[in-house]
């Protein structure tokens, strides 16, 4: 790993570049992947509201470009140095975790029905579904027909959630008519 040590406003000292190598090495003990490190002292002295002048900033590169940061400020450059790779360590426990649980989301299979009921001025209306039942729909969850164009008895496919008075479709998509599609009329 390339590791880069520097300081601002203060010289650094033997103890805090050990320390800081010591730390480092450790990290990537850890997580032997990092491809760089920085670590930056600066000595902030404008601070007047803070008594903390010890400033640690200690950076970490992975692999795709992905950059971890941490910076702490503290009486001491030595609580600075400790509570910056303290944090940084966190960050990459985080992004392992982060990276580790893939999960898959699978979109949910389309129901199938037909429009039952349409209350266009209100601009709802109800879904019949396959196998019985009602399902609310709200003219915002209608995809590739307009809202307006909507006929009692059109097949459609459309996902449901809990509502607050029941099922509720969040899409509702018409299906496709034409060669080889089969006009199905579902109750009237």
């Amino acid at each position: 790993m390339d590791l880069q040590i520097e300081s601002r406003n203060v010289t650094m000292t033997p103890r805090w570049k050990a320390e800081i190598e010591a730390r480092m090495a450790d990290l990537q003990a850890g997580h032997d992947d990092l491809i760089h490190g920085r670590a930056t002292l600066t000595k902030n002295a404008h601070h007047k509201k803070s008594k903390n002048v010890a400033e640690a900033l200690v950076v970490v590169t992975l692999p795709g470009r992905h950059t971890l940061t941490a910076r702490k400020e503290e009486k001491t450059f030595e609580e600075a140095i400790r509570a910056a790779f303290f944090a940084v360590e966190i960050e990459l426990e985080k992004f392992r975790d982060k990276r580790a649980s893939k999960e898959i989301r699978i979109p949910p299979i389309p129901l199938r029905g037909v429009i039952a009921k349409l209350f266009p001025q209100e601009g709802y209306g109800f879904l019949l579904q396959d196998g019985g039942g009602e399902v609310y729909f709200h003219k915002n969850a209608v995809h590739g027909i307009k809202f307006e164009d909507l006929e009692d008895g059109l097949e459609v496919s459309f996902n449901v959630e809990d509502g607050e008075k029941g099922l509720q479709a969040t899409t509702v998509n018409p299906l496709p008519i034409g060669p080889g599609s089969v006009e199905k009329a579902i109750f009237s």
